[in-house]
């Protein structure tokens, strides 16, 4: 039996466990403060497409026919702590991409750095997916993508999504659960991100190959797709991109946001994250030997993974979000793409 535990259960019984399982062996909430919409962030395209609640504590991003949507940190951040509340679209939401990312690429347009928090569309009765990714210095050609699928249905109800970004380690959050820790070491270099970076929100046609390679497309009969974004978090030190050195405030900054309760997994949460990765990634680049034959730097190899693995190296990806604006959905084809390969086992 593929489970996390090794009961015998029926099968409403096993979601049952797997539901307090992950409610519980997660920490307490973290102790956060939210802003306002206004306070952190500001427009980036789609116009009317993006709708804030009378009480600025909220917003939507739309996709029609016409364009998608999305908002932009009113500033730039050297390390920090990014989170929203967010639910999904629902129904058929085939070709999708909702996105909840950092990224430089405005100011360092050709060695930027990106984290990706990715949401890829499902055809009607299938799942939503989801896909974390990095970038350092414009290594656009060494996607670090991971591929997930959830314990929840993303369109019922709002859940946190967060990325911790240190000079130390990089960590993704479902809620309270670490879903990926990135650890800093001295191999990869240039390519752990490093400049001051934006958090962006988008929605955005991905029709090219964001479900099953490209197979299924945004099928805009079912329009307008709406996403939800509430509880907004930004914590970190707000940094000019041209400084050589940062001011003495954001040292003190960084010391505060490595000492928060988000900035440490527990042991707890590391079997949290340990059983969420065994149940739910269908998809590591670190087991990819089609793109890397040999591992990048950071890879830690676990055996049993790597058998678990060996067959998946056939995904289609949509790249960087370089260039981050995709007022339509005829622009938002010209994402870089670091795979080719027309084969991917989502559906």
């Amino acid at each position: 039996m593929d489970c996390l535990c090794c009961w015998s259960v029926s099968k409403p019984s096993y979601l049952l466990l797997l539901f307090y399982f992950f409610s519980f062996t997660a920490k307490a909430a973290f102790n956060l403060s939210t802003i306002s919409f206004d306070e952190g962030y500001s427009p980036l395209f789609g116009d009317g497409n993006l709708v804030r609640s009378p009480d600025g504590r909220s917003a939507r991003l739309l996709l029609d026919r016409f364009t998608g949507a999305g908002f932009i940190s009113s500033r730039m951040y050297k390390y920090g702590f990014f989170s929203a509340n967010i639910k999904l679209p629902g129904y058929y939401t085939a070709g999708l991409c909702v996105a909840f990312y950092t990224s430089n690429a405005d100011a360092f347009k050709k060695n930027h750095d990106e984290l990706d928090i990715e949401f890829l569309g499902n055809t009607k009765g299938e799942p939503w997916r989801i896909q974390t990714n990095l970038y350092g210095n414009g290594s656009t050609g060494h996607g670090r993508e991971e591929r997930y699928r959830l314990w929840f249905d993303p369109s019922k109800e709002f859940h946190r999504y967060s990325i911790l970004w240190t000079a130390k380690n990089i960590i993704f959050y479902i809620d309270d659960v670490p879903i990926r820790e990135v650890i800093r070491n001295e191999e990869m270099g240039s390519e752990y991100p490093s400049k001051p970076m934006s958090l962006y929100a988008t929605i955005w046609d991905a029709s090219s190959w964001a479900t099953s390679g490209g197979k299924y497309k945004v099928n805009y009969k079912f329009a307008p797709f709406v996403s939800e974004f509430k509880d907004f978090v930004l914590e970190g030190c707000s940094s000019d991109p041209i400084e050589e050195f940062p001011s003495f405030d954001c040292y003190e900054t960084d010391a505060r946001l490595e000492s928060a309760d988000y900035a440490t997994i527990t042991p707890r949460q590391r079997s949290a994250m340990r059983r969420f990765r065994q149940r739910y990634m269908y998809y590591s680049y670190c087991y990819d030997a089609l793109r890397y034959p040999v591992p990048l730097p950071e890879c830690v190899m676990i055996p049993s993974e790597k058998e678990r693995f060996r067959d998946t190296g056939r995904l289609k990806f949509g790249g960087s979000h370089q260039g981050g604006r995709r007022r339509s959905r005829r622009r938002g084809r010209g994402r870089v793409q670091a795979s080719t390969s027309e084969y991917d086992p989502d559906m």
